[in-house]
């Protein structure tokens, strides 16, 4: 099954100006009886919503944390605003580096947070991984392991199956143990001896094969090739490093158990040491100085701050150095003084429309008059992608912060050139598609399902708009649902819709990417049936599989725009654009950086400086 997990905790958009640009509908909401209807078309406001509730029963609401392994029930440090002077006027809290983020942590435990969790950020900062990937793009840089093992310096084996991660000496712990081969191989040994279900520790289970230590070196051997192990694999939280001296003398690991310390304390060799988390409040991080590699120069607070609009007020007001930032925020701050808007490069999560080509008789909406195979003809899924309005969904819900995507690769990963093909609107293209699939005459009426109240439920309305302009026969009902509601129904085989939408999994590497959404016998083409739609599943199945274990990065490339020709000439998802990583934050921040393939926010806040 497909994991259902969102890559990250949808942000809530505020879509007047999308609707009142581009589309003519309004949003459906939850009858009286709790079931969901189809919106109609009239537009009306979307309000934001936000849970501030805090997470889980892991921790009492006041608990604290120490690097020590202690529990920490001291007040917490003074965070009372002070102020120096600055170039933009005065600096607030020097020393402090202030970020407001929109939501927190379900675990801090590299062991049980999930991909593209809240969590992930604060690992980033505290432990270490094997390997990183560098601030300037895909390249990695060397972490815990003194090189990144490749065929040349001879860590990674000619047969492609055993990497060899030579060990940093004098690398030590917050809580002052050492680091040692031995306690990389027991830190990764104990994410796949909980394999806990919300964890992330299949993506090292389905890949290796065995771990070991030879003098400090730590080996591992895979099942197969893969040439995504590095990017996607040793750089996941999941990955990370952390001291066995304070897991042993604190619950130990217990196959299937959470680790009720680890959940809420951290011990690791990163740049900052967890000093207290107030639930709710928020997470304190101070300079680990005993930091092996360059030391970071702020102390780190990270406020809980949902309301979208204190977080635009606090920036303004010079309480946040950074808040977490969506293109609704772009109005409001640009040009505020002492404020800049960060706008980076693209991330790896193309907002998509599923396209199921195994509807099952009977489990269609009862307004719905397609066809069990109305998906297995090209020219209708040409069509789709032909019709849809890319310019009115990126300037309006992306707030022009967007670009169309290639089939499928993203800006930023592993292949991705601009000359790529991608598609642009052309309705007289979009006619002659429908003509030729025979449903220009008689029309369709097809159900979208898709989240309510952000930027996957507009792409569904433009969608609708954009389909009935092109043909007024052509009827697009749009259900959009509660979060936990999309998510139950988008889990299910068979899938009882013809479509929906939302954004893709973050992958750091284009082979995860393809596997899971082109792959005819991946999660979604076995679930969508893509096997029933390509012209030649063979070829793409072959060319994937090629591609997922091939070393020469040059041949991988070659592959994979290959691939981007096939898909665009035979689509199984409609692409409605990549939006741009953004951050608000204040002008006296200095080497401010952002990169897409980091755990959300995306930023680092050891190379920051005020």
């Amino acid at each position: 099954m497909p994991n259902v997990d969102r890559p990250r905790t949808l942000r809530v958009w505020i879509l007047m100006v999308v609707l009142v640009m581009v589309v003519a509908a309004c949003t459906g909401g939850e009858t009286t009886d709790g079931d969901t209807e189809p919106v109609d078309t009239d537009p009306v406001d979307t309000e934001a919503a936000s849970d501030t509730s805090a997470p889980g029963d892991t921790a009492a609401p006041d608990e604290t944390s120490a690097p020590d392994g202690t529990a920490d029930t001291s007040a917490p440090a003074d965070t009372s605003e002070t102020t120096v002077p600055g170039e933009t006027g005065e600096v607030s809290n020097p020393g402090l580096y202030v970020h407001a983020a929109d939501d927190e942590p379900l675990s801090l435990d590299p062991a049980q947070v999930a991909a593209g969790e809240a969590g992930e950020t604060v690992i980033a900062q505290v432990y270490d991984r094997l390997v990183e990937i560098g601030p300037g793009g895909p390249e990695l840089i060397p972490g815990l392991s003194s090189e990144v093992p490749t065929v040349e310096n001879g860590l990674i084996s000619e047969d492609g199956l055993t990497y060899t991660f030579p060990i940093r000496e004098g690398v030590v712990f917050h809580d002052g143990s050492e680091l040692t081969a031995e306690v990389v191989k027991f830190s990764w040994d104990r994410a796949l001896t909980m394999a806990l279900p919300e964890g992330n520790s299949s993506i090292i289970s389905d890949l290796v094969e065995s771990t070991e230590v030879d003098d400090n070196n730590f080996v591992v051997t895979l099942q197969e090739r893969n040439a995504a192990f590095l990017n996607s694999v040793v750089t996941a939280a999941v990955a990370s490093i952390l001291s066995q001296q304070a897991v042993e003398e604190n619950g130990g690991v217990e196959a299937g158990l959470v680790n009720e310390f680890m959940t809420s304390n951290m011990v690791g060799t990163g740049p900052y040491t967890l000093t207290a988390w107030n639930r709710g409040e928020n997470l304190q991080m101070e300079v680990f100085e005993d930091y092996w590699g360059e030391p970071a120069t702020l102390d780190v607070r990270i406020d809980q701050v949902a309301d979208t609009d204190v977080r635009a007020l606090g920036l303004q007001a010079g309480d946040y150095d950074s808040i977490e930032t969506d293109p609704t925020f772009i109005g409001d701050l640009e040009g505020a003084e002492g404020v800049e808007i960060y706008s980076g490069d693209f991330l790896l999560e193309p907002v998509h429309m599923g396209m199921n080509m195994n509807i099952q008789e009977g489990l269609l909406p009862p307004e719905d008059t397609i066809p069990p195979d109305f998906f297995h003809d090209v020219n209708v899924r040409r069509g789709f992608n032909l019709a849809f309005d890319y310019q009115a969904f990126i300037d309006g819900a992306l707030a022009g912060l967007g670009g169309v995507v290639p089939h499928y690769l993203p800006q930023g990963m592993l292949g991705y050139d601009e000359s790529l093909p991608t598609y642009q609107r052309d309705l007289a293209a979009a006619e002659e598609a429908f003509r030729e699939a025979g449903y220009w005459d008689e029309g369709f009426t097809m159900t979208v399902l898709a989240e309510e109240g952000g930027i996957f439920e507009v792409a569904a309305l433009v969608l609708a708009d954009s389909m009935n302009e092109l043909n007024p026969a052509f009827q697009i009902q749009v259900l959009a649902v509660v979060e936990a509601q999309f998510d139950s129904a988008h889990a299910e085989d068979p899938f009882a819709y013809a479509a929906w939408i939302k954004n893709s999994d973050p992958f750091a590497d284009p082979a995860a990417l393809m596997s899971a959404y082109i792959h005819p016998d991946g999660d979604w083409g076995t679930v969508h049936g893509f096997d029933q739609a390509y012209a030649d599943s063979d070829q793409i199945a072959s060319l994937v599989d090629e591609a997922a274990v091939e070393l020469d990065t040059d041949r991988r490339i070659e592959i994979y725009q290959e691939l981007a020709q096939l898909l665009y000439d035979d689509p199984v998802w409609l692409i409605p654009g990549n939006e741009r990583a953004l951050m608000a934050h204040r002008t006296w921040i200095q080497n401010f950086d952002m990169n897409p393939l980091w755990p959300r926010p995306s930023i680092k806040f050891v190379y920051f400086d005020k």
